[in-house]
């Protein structure tokens, strides 16, 4: 997204390549982000197309998030991070700038069970693998996986989106 090595890290491990939607929310906002490769300019107009100001932790913790390719983060995960490279907020920042950050459509989040959640920063649609000796969720990397039934859905409602999260452990 933010520079040609992360295209091609990202085509290497086959992922979804997503440089022509880049983000949902830009696109729903009517503004497409001008990308330039520069981390730091890239964040900033990811975040003004997705109708976000681009505050000094906003930009901080998206350098950190989107600076390194497709990754699935939790805000414990982020916020250590963040404290590594000496970023000063507290965990309810990175909580709310996580969830803001979701509802722009700039992450998805995936929830693995009651306890944990994940936020993806490859926001087109796929599924997950979750190690459950590492704690580690991992693309499922089939585009031509599906579901053979759905249930009916109640009138008045329809589906917004299906997350299948297929959980692995190492054989005994």
């Amino acid at each position: 997204m933010f520079t040609r090595a992360r295209n091609l890290e990202m085509s290497e491990n086959t992922a979804p390549h997503h440089d022509d939607d880049v983000h949902s929310a830009a696109l729903l906002s009517g503004r497409q982000p001008a990308l330039t490769g520069c981390p730091w300019h890239d964040v900033n107009e990811m975040l003004q197309s997705a109708g976000l100001r681009p505050t000094r932790q906003r930009m901080a913790l998206g350098w950190l998030l989107f600076g390194k390719g497709a990754r699935h983060l939790t805000a414990e995960m982020l916020y250590e991070e963040a404290t590594l490279a000496k970023v000063p907020v507290s965990l309810a920042t990175v909580y709310n700038t996580l969830n803001q950050l979701t509802d722009a459509g700039l992450l998805r989040q995936v929830s693995v069970d009651g306890t944990k959640t994940y936020f993806d920063t490859n926001v087109t649609t796929h599924h997950h693998y979750y190690l459950e000796n590492s704690h580690e969720l991992v693309d499922i990397e089939d585009p031509h996986l599906a579901l053979s039934k759905m249930p009916e859905v109640p009138e008045g409602y329809e589906i917004a989106r299906i997350d299948m999260v297929v959980r692995l452990r190492k054989k005994r």
